[in-house]
């Protein structure tokens, strides 16, 4: 065993020389052994016969690979320590740049009164001391050793130097936050200051990178002395002289840099706070270490008024969401702030919409956004969430109550989504009755029904145009007692929301040519009825058929079926012959009296049983 041992040792300690060798260029020595081996090997393979010759021949290329493996793994060992001693140089220089370069010089300013020396004192903290230490004895130390690798290939020992001063760096981390903020607050309180900062900026050693982005490097050091030392543990052997202070040393640098990695976390998050403050012309307020960072990307505003279009983009932080429309820019991609919605009080919900699939509402005090999200970013959510079908169906309606009125903003119903004033409901033209929003409810109303002006709190106390209604909620004048309704005066949005049967049909009265497109409902309630709107968000219908005793059959264009009883006749066209035979299921129940079974209709829904032992033909439970 001891044998064993001893021919272990000397074989590493060969490898490890022959490696020192080939790192300082000395191939002669290696050549001569290589020519002294390669006679030998002849003479003595020349009296065997040609069976072992092939078996010596082949034992001795599996010898050369293991050599030369070993060799590769050597090589690694020195580029590891030579990226060591090259970031270490890059990082020196950028703590020089931190201490020498912006401490220096706001120290001499703040000398003059300019600004508070203590500001400059708690932005910098310790930078100096950290700077002494890797300019004075890290660096020096490191380019020594690798001067003399040949004969000292290790690391371990002067990484464990390092250790005893990592208590610096837990410093510098724990004011990180503060200087950020400081810095923050005298570039916007003070124009020197900032005029310094911007200076220094500007000149070709700070590589166009601002003093935030300088100052995170100390932060991230330590967690890369920990990545490279595990690294070379990985290539170092088991019984190397060095891996017992490498592994000491690895030990101390993991601890301190597990205190680091929150700090990091933070520093890329401001990292990010910075970008984004760039993108959006320095002119949000933004950068701060409370904002943390979520999520960014385009997505398409459905217009309030109809159902067109735009380009926008969101970026969503722990506290607000920015609403932004995008910009050209010569200097890269910026935006411009259109909307800046809180957190607090936000409420989402999915959306249908007929012309545009994947829509959401974002509802906030400041403003309410029906936004619809790529088709791309949908296929990769789906992919990463199995769940995503289900992820919005118990989401609480968005609407704005009476408690909430005038303080949040409201969605607004867009135009083409109802055909008359949706308080009077005398039809819309485009002359003498065109629509109007209310700012606090969002009905389309027409220029009677808004013509009153209220102080809203979520615009800022504005004055706003209001319906009757609003005005009176929110004044406390001109309440009067409401009329009794008609029969047709039930809002179409009240039925969909509880409906059997719902959609656009094309109606046709009397066997004539003269279609119109009409929204069609068949209550819950009043399942036996079939309801004619001009849009989906009237507040009045335009007719109701009682289907009870009708006559169903199917008319002479494809996809569309007739409904006709003594003089009455009405026809009806789906877009697809699958949603008319889905109709004309609901339909051909309801002319014989038969109230439709929900559970069969929708399987989906699911609601508390409300009827007695359980027999109604309507419970969904």
């Amino acid at each position: 065993m001891e044998q064993d041992k001893e021919t272990e040792e000397e074989t590493h300690h060969s490898v490890r020389t022959e490696t020192a060798e080939l790192v300082n260029g000395d191939l002669e020595k290696a050549d001569e052994v290589d020519d002294h081996s390669a006679s030998q090997h002849s003479d003595r393979t020349g009296a065997e016969n040609e069976d072992t010759e092939k078996t010596t021949e082949t034992l001795q290329k599996s010898e050369e690979g293991h050599s030369e493996q070993k060799e590769t793994n050597e090589q690694k060992l020195f580029k590891i320590a030579s990226e060591l001693l090259h970031t270490e140089k890059a990082y020196v220089a950028r703590l020089n740049l931190l201490d020498q370069v912006f401490c220096t010089r706001m120290m001499e300013e703040a000398n003059k009164g300019t600004f508070p020396l203590d500001v400059v004192k708690n932005i910098f903290s310790n930078i100096s001391s950290i700077h002494a230490f890797h300019s004075q004895f890290l660096l020096p130390d490191l380019e020594k050793r690798m001067g003399e690798w040949a004969s000292t290939p290790r690391i371990g020992d002067i990484l464990q130097k390092l250790t005893p001063f990592l208590k610096m760096y837990a410093e510098y981390v724990k004011n990180f936050d503060k200087a950020m903020e400081l810095l923050k607050q005298w570039t916007d309180r003070s124009p020197p200051f900032k005029a310094i900062i911007q200076e220094i900026q500007s000149q070709e050693i700070c590589g166009s990178l601002t003093l935030q982005h300088h100052m995170l490097e100390p932060v991230q050091r330590v967690p890369r002395y920990e990545m490279l030392l595990k690294d070379y543990l990985k290539k170092l052997p088991q019984n190397d002289p060095d891996r017992s202070d490498a592994e000491k040393s690895l030990e101390i640098i993991a601890t301190a840099a597990t205190h680091s990695n929150s700090a990091i976390r933070k520093s890329e998050n401001l990292k990010k706070l910075m970008e984004i403050y760039e993108m959006l012309g320095e002119e949000e307020d933004i950068v701060h270490p409370s904002n943390e960072f979520i999520k960014e990307g385009h997505i398409m505003k459905l217009a309030a008024r109809n159902t067109s279009t735009m380009d926008r983009y969101l970026f969503l932080f722990n506290n607000m969401l920015l609403y932004c429309v995008p910009k050209f820019s010569l200097g890269g991609t910026k935006y411009t702030v259109r909307t800046r919605i809180g957190i607090d009080g936000m409420k989402v919900r999915e959306t249908s919409n007929e012309d545009h699939p994947h829509t959401f509402q974002v509802s906030g005090k400041e403003r309410t956004l029906e936004l619809q999200a790529f088709q791309e970013t949908i296929d990769i959510f789906q992919q990463k969430n199995e769940t995503f079908k289900n992820a919005l169906k118990d989401v609480e309606e968005v609407s704005v109550s009476k408690a909430e009125l005038g303080k949040r903003a409201p969605r607004w119903i867009r135009d083409n989504e109802v055909t008359m004033c949706m308080k009077c409901r005398e039809p819309f033209n485009a002359i003498t009755r065109r629509r109007h929003h209310c700012r606090a409810c969002g009905y389309v109303v027409c220029w009677k029904c808004s013509d009153n002006k209220v102080h809203l709190e979520y615009d800022n106390y504005k004055m706003n145009k209001v319906c009757k209604d609003c005005y009176s909620i929110l004044t406390g004048e001109g309440v009067t007692e409401g009329r009794r309704k008609g029969i047709l005066e039930i809002e179409a949005a009240q039925f969909t929301d509880s409906s059997i049967m719902c959609g656009f049909l094309q109606h046709s009265e009397k066997g004539g040519k003269l279609w119109q497109r009409v929204w069609c409902v068949i209550p819950e309630k009043e399942c036996l009825v079939l309801y004619l709107y001009g849009a989906p968000q009237d507040v009045k219908a335009l007719c109701t058929i009682p289907l009870l005793g009708y006559t169903v059959e199917d008319a002479d264009t494809p996809a569309s079926f007739r409904l006709s009883q003594s003089k009455f006749v009405h026809t009806f066209a789906a877009e697809s012959e699958e949603l008319k035979q889905r109709w004309l299921k609901v339909i051909r129940a309801a002319v014989t009296g038969e109230v439709p079974n929900l559970r069969t209709l929708h399987p989906e829904r699911k609601q508390k049983c409300t009827c007695k032992d359980n027999k109604d033909a309507q419970c969904l439970c």
